[in-house]
């Protein structure tokens, strides 16, 4: 019997869907779910954001058992950072992901067929000499001239891949005609047939992909598919299930995937991952057991948050939870009680960031209907006390302006966001604040039952990030 791979990529397709918004205790809880699943691989997104997102995925990688597959533009992602990023992790997979089709090609890469075809065989043999497990994946490769698309995959090969996925990417394949695709590339390429495993990414936008996954492996012989726990415009694993399930006796396929959690898992990554509403907390609806009731007040000592915490599902580091007990006592001392949706925007905003150049340590603001809103700001970077004063079109106008002024640097606001954690009049306020800086955007969240200092705090976090890229 023969048994099908199966790569989950909901990691890798949300957080290009949620433009890089997965927050990081969202893609914790995703990788969790997906390793109780036992899927064979899960597959990270590129690293794009800089030293934050190797930060991300080395927590990850270090935490699940499954394989680790990590993306890498061929043309411009570094191979290096990437490695850097999952090296840690059980079984680590390096993915470079090269467009094929001509148009692609040229739009993306502003290559021609030989120069792509170089590309290609000096990334792989690169990304070899860092990864034992080296993977390509043919980008829009239904639309590209099959015998450069030969070429690339046998070159590929030869330069040290022993994975190939075949991306459909324009979705405009009928199963059979899938079928026959894949068939065709592995009479095309002799080289698949030295134990290299091939994979298929079928796309659903005629919501077939389930059907053409289906077809490649039942008829051309495919060695796995790349799937999401989701529905993110590719097959979801439940319809892979179904389909082993009702059709694997038959063609004598199975898959390790453990189907008893399939329904539980898939619901709650559902839950966690569709929008949600302006005064919830991104992460309401995950089930957190035992937590759902707890309340903590002033007179809990560091013990007590850090057993909460750690029942919410975060490993921190002593350093983070020293942060996140200094962060919950100035929350506590302005409220009756602090609840585990407050805990959990605490740590959200104060644990598991950059290592912090600007620390905030007073402001004063000043503001009415009948005067010109000042902020004064004192800040601390690395123990050098640094004052700023704005004078700016409201109390957040102007409070930015002052660390501007201290700064001394004017950073494009790309978005600003103001939304309420608890209800309430002393609900705490949550802002998102989202800064430019070199055609990069960092983001930075910040939290407090004062708005405005919430919203101080999140841009000394994206400035953080900006400062800690920078170094």
């Amino acid at each position: 019997m023969k048994t099908i791979k199966l790569i989950d990529m909901t990691l890798r397709e949300v957080n290009a869907l949620r433009e890089g918004a997965l927050s990081f205790k969202e893609k914790l809880e995703i990788a969790r779910g997906l390793d109780r699943l036992k899927v064979d691989g899960i597959e990270l997104a590129p690293v794009s954001g800089g030293k934050a997102d190797v930060l991300s995925n080395k927590t990850i990688a270090a935490m699940v058992q499954t394989a680790i597959v990590a993306s890498v533009d061929v043309a411009s992602g570094s191979l290096e950072d990437t490695w850097e990023s999952v090296r840690g992790g059980k079984h680590p997979r390096l993915n470079l992901l090269a467009p094929l089709s001509p148009a692609l090609m040229e739009y993306s890469c502003h290559k021609k067929a030989p120069a792509m075809l170089e590309l290609v065989k000096e990334r792989v043999k690169a990304a070899r000499g860092l990864c034992e497990d080296v993977e390509l994946t043919a980008v829009d490769a239904t639309r590209a001239e099959p015998q450069f698309l030969y070429q690339a995959i046998a070159a590929a090969v030869e330069a040290g891949a022993d994975w190939v996925t075949l991306c459909d990417t324009a979705g405009v394949l009928l199963p059979d005609e899938f079928a026959a695709f894949v068939a065709g590339v592995k009479a095309g390429v002799p080289q698949l047939s030295s134990g290299v495993e091939l994979f298929v990414q079928p796309s659903d936008a005629m919501s077939m992909g389930a059907a053409c996954a289906a077809a490649a492996v039942a008829q051309a012989g495919a060695d796995g598919v790349k799937c999401a726990v989701v529905p993110a415009g590719i097959p979801t694993l439940g319809q892979l299930a179904r389909f082993v399930e009702v059709k694997g006796a038959a063609l004598d396929v199975a898959a390790n995937l453990r189907t008893t959690e399939l329904e539980r898992v898939s619901g709650q990554l559902n839950r966690l991952l569709q929008p949600h509403e302006a005064n919830e907390s991104p992460l309401t609806n995950v089930a957190i057991g035992e937590t759902a009731g707890v309340c903590l007040d002033a007179g809990d000592d560091i013990g007590e948050v850090v057993k909460v915490v750690r029942q919410l599902g975060y490993d921190l580091s002593e350093e983070d939870n020293a942060k996140v007990y200094e962060a919950f006592k100035r929350v506590a001392d302005r409220k009756h009680f602090v609840g585990t949706r407050e805990l959990d925007a605490i740590v959200a905003s104060t644990a598991l960031q950059v290592p912090s150049t600007y620390h905030i340590e007073n402001y004063v603001i000043n503001s009415g209907n009948v005067i010109t809103a000042t902020a004064n700001i004192l800040l601390n970077r690395n123990g050098e006390l640094l004052r700023g004063v704005g004078v700016g079109d409201g109390p957040i106008d102007a409070a930015f302006l002052a660390i501007e002024q201290i700064i001394g640097h004017h950073y494009e606001l790309d978005d600003f966001q103001i939304q309420t954690v608890t209800e309430g009049r002393d609900a705490m306020g949550s802002a998102l604040v989202k800064l430019r800086a070199d055609g990069r955007v960092y983001s930075g969240n910040g939290i407090s039952t004062d708005i405005i200092g919430a919203s101080i705090r999140a841009y000394i976090s994206a400035l953080n990030k900006i400062v800690y890229e920078a170094n």
